[in-house]
């Protein structure tokens, strides 16, 4: 995770913690390049907190980590999870430019849910940045999370809606109460619902679906790219 472990937002489902962060990190970039290539990773997945404080609300600093990743380690393949850099069209395609191999933005939940679960973020603007992604040469990803009051009819139609933004890579997994100050978890949703879900992803155009409890945006991510 890079720009500081400090967020400008404070969602409801994440225990990152929020605040005023620092400035960011000059030598990160290089760092976490040096990094990667010390572990001797195949394949790499990035992230960030929402740096909503910086004028380019931190695509600068993620073009500069994935270039100099790139750099370091040039057999590496790499996965982008990116926030939304506040729908910003320029900052989004800065991040594009550098060409890893995923950019991955999660929509989290459902449209209903959004406003209640993601502090900052928006439905639509998701699908946005999504659309933007999949629209370029880099493979879209995107991610959700199950048991916040969701209904089922309502993940078929996020689904839809990915799929017509032009991603085609999907994570589903269980929504877990990182604390009591967090959302509580609605349902604890059965293996078999997670598996109807994924037979339902690729019957409806899914390239490639990670969909059971424990799964997480990174779980198995080297897979996606097979």
């Amino acid at each position: 995770m890079i720009g500081g472990d400090i967020c400008t937002r404070s969602c409801k489902f994440c225990n990152t913690k929020t605040g005023k962060p620092s400035s960011l990190d000059r030598e990160e970039p290089v760092l976490v390049a040096q990094s990667i290539r010390e572990l001797g990773l195949k394949h790499a997945v990035i992230t960030s907190v929402d740096r909503d404080d910086l004028p380019d609300t931190g695509a600068g600093h993620w073009a500069e980590t994935i270039l100099k990743v790139k750099e370091y380690n040039p057999e590496t393949t790499l996965e982008a999870l990116i926030p939304d850099f506040g729908g910003d069209t320029k900052n989004i395609a800065a991040v594009i430019a550098t060409s890893p191999e995923i950019i991955s933005h999660n929509m989290e939940t459902v449209r209903r849910l959004t406003p209640l679960v993601r502090s900052a973020a928006r439905y639509e603007r998701s699908l946005a940045v999504l659309k933007q992604i999949g629209e370029s040469s880099v493979f879209a990803k995107s991610g959700l999370m199950l048991g916040l009051g969701e209904t089922e009819t309502e993940v078929f139609d996020l689904m839809e809606d990915i799929l017509s933004a032009g991603c085609y890579f999907l994570s589903i997994g269980q929504y877990l109460q990182p604390s009591r100050k967090h959302l509580p978890v609605e349902e604890y949703i059965h293996p078999e619902v997670f598996e109807r879900y994924r037979e339902k992803a690729y019957s409806s155009g899914f390239k490639h679906v990670e969909s059971a409890p424990l799964v997480r945006s990174s779980y198995r991510s080297a897979e996606y790219l097979k």
